[in-house]
Order: structure tokens, then C-alpha cells, then sequence
């Protein structure tokens, strides 16, 4: 243990040290610390076992995914989101159910071992979008703000719209309740998901933001403690409302927003600490992503697993979202940026573990679907993040001088 501890920690003090270089580079974070976890792992150098249960590698996937809603949420520039509120509503309300079928019906088509329920699991597993690997977009000036605004509100509600849906899925795949075409209850079990969700994230920050002004104009929180009351409160946001059957990532994403409109410009100050964990935290999920998966299940991807995660990150997701797009005044350009940066990440991990821990006969092939298009994903969109962003602004900046140029046709 000693040992695998002081190889992270060196490897961590390394990585800080060239952190600001890699970010600024076509690789990113996520990438160097999967790449290092395979290697170190049983795969490669053998220094860590991968002996990691599931439960570890969900409980600190949730962890990180509830730090990065609330913190993405809390920091969102709500201005610039009542002007442009058109873009994340046509990705959820549309674009969202456009990709859950359109990634059904592929996995229907291409993979003849998983039933109809099973194919509707993965197609919502792999619809989510992934707050922590789409920040370098989400928080890069050169890209417009209306679309930073309507890529992070959408990665920050997409993945508690798609929790109540898969859990539908899972329980018609195992022939319980919600069999026999009883709508009403699965309309009921998904409108009590959301609405638990929304009700514990803004109630819960409402309450204990209202505390932590009385105890800080009484002068009895420190700055140090103010950082910590911030990740205790986003962790709390996730875990009570998973503790009253409602969607954790509704309430990190909610009670964020709440906070960040309350606390206005003290929010980056008092998050500094909380960003700066969720960082740590989201390295090294990567990192025993890259041991206890990657290192395990690389040798078992296939053409066609490989094949399905392409399409699943290009066709499945992009078309859905043109198609919503349209009519809203975006450019092509736009449609076609917004529509590829739908990373796979955090969530689909946690879904993985959900569905394995149901024990549904396909849920080790989705699994290893999902892991093949988180893999990909990690790449692809980690090494054109930079790249396009700046392509986006310099087509976006060309546009706006259009009608200035013409102004006196």
C-alpha cells in the first residue's frame, strides 16, 4: 500500500507540474492519467493489481460528478443563459429523446445478444453528457458564451433526466412492476426522480445558504471553513436526494444554480477549494478507470463495439442535435460544434455499475460497450477540444462583422 501510494503521489506532484502546459495541448488531463493507470496496472508494469471493486469506482465517480454540477451550475452565467435558454432546452427536450432512440435502434441493429430492453439501456446509458470532460470547452472564452452556457446546462441535467429513464428500462428488462405497459407508474416513478431531485437541491441550498449568512455575519466561519461548508454542500445536494429515491445529479445541478444566484460574485472565491478537489477527484477516478476497466477489458473490444462507439459519439448524437437546432437561428458551424462535444464519461461509468450490480444478462456486454466509448470518447474529445474551440470562435467572430461590413446595403 505504502508503495502504490508514494508512486501516485510522485506521479500527481509530477503532473501539477506541467498541468497548465497539458491543458493548453491536444492531451488532455483524463488522458495522461487513463494512459498512466493502464500502464501501471496488472496490464502493464504491474504496480497496482486492479483489484478495486465496482462500488469504489462509483462512489467516486458520484462524488466527482456531484462537485462538477454543482460548481459548473453555481458559476453559470445566468444572463447570458434567459437570452439563450432556446439552446440547452432543444438539446434536452429533443435532442436528449432524439439520442436515447437513435442509439437504441443502432445497438437493436448491431447487436443481436442484447434484448429490446437491453439495447433501450444502453442507448440512454451512452445519451448523457459529461460535465468534467467537457470543461475545457465549457470554461474556454474563445468559445461563445451562449454556447458554453447551453453545452453546461445540458451536461449538467441531461444525466438526472436519463437516471429515472434507465432505472424504467432496467426494471421492464427484468419483467418487475412496469411490466405490462403500465405507463401511469413509470410516468410516476420518473416525475418522482425529478421532482425529489429539484425539491432537496433547492431546498437544501436555500436552508443552508441562509445559515452560513447568519453564521458568517456573526463572524463564526472561517475562509478555510467556508471553502469546505461549499463540497459539503454539493455532496449533500447528490446523497440526500439519492437517500429519498430522487436523481442526485437533479439536486448537485439545481442546488448549484441556487447557489451561485444567491452567493453572485463571492461564488469563485468560496469554491476555489471545491474546484480544486473535484479536479483531484476526477483525475484519479480516470486514473482507476484506466486500472480496474481499461486495463481488464481492453483485449475483449471488437470491431463492432468499436464501430457502435464511433457512431454512438458521432451520427447518434450529432444528428439528433442538428435537427434540434434547427430553427434556432444557429449556424451550421455552430450545430455541428455543439453536436460533437457530447463527451461519455463519468456518468455512463456510474450507469455501468448500476445496471452490472442488476445482474441483467447483457449487462456485461453493455458494459463493455460503454467502457469502448468511454475510452474513445476520452481521446477524441480530449484532443480536439482546443483545436475546434478556436476553429468556433474564428467562424463566429467572422459572422458577427458580416453585417457591419454591409451595414450600408
Amino acid at each position: 500500500m505504502n508503495e502504490m501510494l508514494a508512486i501516485l503521489a510522485i506521479f500527481i506532484l509530477l503532473y501539477s507540474m506541467i498541468a497548465g502546459r497539458i491543458e493548453r495541448s491536444i492531451v488532455s488531463g483524463p488522458i495522461v492519467f487513463v494512459t498512466a493507470g493502464f500502464l501501471f496496472g496488472p496490464m502493464g508494469l504491474g504496480w497496482f493489481e486492479g483489484a478495486a471493486a465496482r462500488s469504489d469506482l462509483r462512489m467516486l465517480a458520484d462524488f466527482t460528478l456531484a462537485l462538477f454540477l454543482f460548481i459548473d451550475a453555481s458559476n453559470a452565467d445566468l444572463s447570458t443563459l434567459k437570452r439563450n435558454f432556446a439552446i440547452p432546452a432543444r438539446l434536452l427536450l429533443l435532442g436528449l429523446p432524439g439520442s436515447i432512440i437513435l442509439g437504441f435502434a443502432l445497438a437493436l441493429v448491431m447487436f443481436n445478444v442484447l434484448t429490446v430492453f437491453e439495447a433501450a439501456i444502453l442507448g440512454t446509458m451512452l445519451a448523457a453528457t459529461d460535465a468534467a470532460l467537457g470543461k475545457p470547452v465549457v470554461t474556454n472564452p474563445a468559445v461563445p458564451a451562449r454556447m458554453r452556457e447551453g453545452l453546461n446546462v445540458e451536461s449538467g441535467l441531461n444525466d438526472g433526466l436519463c437516471v429515472p429513464v434507465l432505472l424504467v428500462f432496467i426494471e421492464l428488462a427484468l419483467d418487475t412492476e412496469f411490466k405490462g405497459g403500465n405507463a401511469a407508474m413509470a410516468t410516476r416513478f420518473l416525475v418522482a426522480e425529478l421532482g425529489v431531485g429539484l425539491g432537496v437541491g433547492l431546498g437544501l441550498t436555500g436552508l443552508a445558504a441562509a445559515l452560513l449568512h447568519i453564521c458568517m455575519k456573526r463572524g463564526w466561519v472561517t475562509g478555510t471553513w467556508v471553502q469546505v461548508s461549499v463540497i459539503a454542500l454539493a455532496l449533500s445536494c447528490f446523497e440526500v436526494a439519492q437517500v429519498f429515491h430522487g436523481s442526485g445529479y437533479i439536486a448537485a445541478f439545481t442546488g448549484g444554480l441556487l447557489f451561485g444566484s444567491l452567493a453572485r460574485r463571492s461564488t469563485h472565491d468560496m469554491e476555489i477549494s471545491a474546484e480544486v478537489v473535484g479536479d483531484m477527484l476526477s483525475l484519479l477516478t480516470w486514473l482507476l478507470f484506466g486500472i480496474v476497466v481499461i486495463g481488464q477489458v481492453f483485449g475483449q473490444f471488437t470491431w463492432q463495439i468499436f464501430l457502435y462507439a464511433l457512431l454512438s459519439l458521432t451520427a447518434v448524437r450529432m444528428v439528433p442535435v442538428f435537427l434540434a437546432l434547427t430553427g434556432s437561428g444557429e449556424s451550421i458551424q455552430s450545430k455541428l460544434f455543439i453536436g460533437w462535444f457530447g463527451p461519455r464519461g463519468l456518468a455512463s461509468i456510474v450507469f455501468a455499475v448500476i445496471v452490472l450490480d442488476e445482474g441483467l444478462p447483457g449487462s456485461q456486454f453493455i458494459a463493455l460497450v460503454v467502457a469502448c466509448t468511454v475510452f474513445v470518447s476520452l481521446i477524441v474529445h480530449g484532443v480536439s477540444a482546443n483545436p475546434l474551440a478556436r476553429w468556433v470562435a474564428e467562424e463566429n467572430q467572422g459572422q458577427s462583422q458580416v453585417p457591419e461590413s454591409h451595414s450600408g446595403t
